[in-house]
């Protein structure tokens, strides 16, 4: 933000040299970024301005007033590597000049920004913005390559009956993806048409390398979709699973409840303090009710058997 104004201004009027152009990269978090920006680049069009700040939505890019409006959305930098949250990246390129402003800071741009320290060179605004699309698109691969690891892991443990409760985990991973999912797969559509109808001042070289960019960030959502689908799929294997347990922990509790009733009605009838109690003056009456509680459980024990055969 210290940059001079009247510095940018002047080589702008002057002219740049061939295969040279201008990169700023914004913070708008800082309170006078579109302030500054609008005093250093007035002619930038008013749409990249209005958009600015918005929330974030679905990828755009469109062709306005000679330049090329883009808002990208990417994954949010963590220190600890996780996916916590996806935000956007506005961008604005001319032949001369490519801005890009972020609220939070993105694993792409960071990416972006360490390969130019690291000396890339770019032949044009287009052709940086299609190296952030492609280090968009490695992000999105080691997302889904990790994510698919992971999910690998806890299919073997459900294969193997050892995989326990993990329903929060496999949620917590479906609901990242379904994110991704939701904010990133109109890219691909939103780059054809872009191919279709590509700014005049745009090479072909670069028309080329987007395209292959292009390509390759379908493969990766035609990739995450599918993860998808087998997180989904392991959720519900997973709930079968723990539904089944659950059916033989009540068929358990049913058939001991079942086997307890005959021997506590016989108990409950012999311990009445009534007259005409029976066996109460044989010597043998201890036996006789024993093998009568023993009988009747046996049946008992018969019935239950049958009917979980049965079901």
């Amino acid at each position: 933000m210290a940059m001079d104004v009247a510095g940018i201004q002047q080589q702008l009027a002057a002219g740049l040299p061939p295969g040279h152009f201008i990169w700023l990269h914004l913070n708008l978090s800082h309170s006078g970024c579109q302030r500054w920006l609008r005093a250093c680049l007035p002619a930038l069009s008013p749409a990249f301005h209005e958009q600015l700040g918005l929330a974030s939505g679905a990828t755009r890019l469109e062709h306005v007033d000679e330049s090329l409006l883009a808002v990208i959305n990417d994954v949010t930098f963590e220190f600890d590597g996780g996916v916590h949250d996806v935000a956007s990246l506005w961008a604005c390129a001319t032949p001369q000049v490519l801005v890009t402003v972020r609220l939070k800071p993105l694993r792409a741009i960071d990416q972006l920004r360490a390969s130019v320290k690291r000396g890339a060179v770019f032949a044009s605004p287009l052709g940086l913005l299609v190296h952030l699309l492609q280090d968009q698109a490695d992000i999105l691969a080691r997302i889904v390559r990790d994510t698919a690891a992971n999910v690998d892991e806890l299919e073997d443990q459900l294969l193997a009956h050892r995989l326990g409760d993990r329903r929060a985990e496999l949620a917590a991973m479906r609901r990242t993806l379904v994110r991704l999912q939701r904010l990133l797969a109109p890219e691909p559509g939103a780059l054809f048409r872009l191919l279709n109808k590509p700014p005049p001042w745009v090479r072909d070289g670069d028309l080329q390398d987007l395209r292959e960019a292009t390509e390759a960030f379908s493969a990766v959502v035609g990739d995450l979709v599918s993860l998808v689908e087998r997180i989904k799929l392991l959720q519900e294997e997973l709930a079968a699973m723990l539904n089944e347990q659950t059916s033989r922990t009540l068929f358990t509790l049913t058939l001991v409840t079942v086997l307890a009733l005959p021997i506590n009605m016989i108990a409950g009838f012999f311990g009445m303090n009534v007259g005409g109690i029976p066996f109460a003056a044989n010597p043998h009456g201890f036996w006789l009710l024993l093998l009568l509680v023993a009988a009747v459980t046996l049946l008992a024990v018969r019935w239950a058997l049958r009917w979980r055969e049965r079901f």
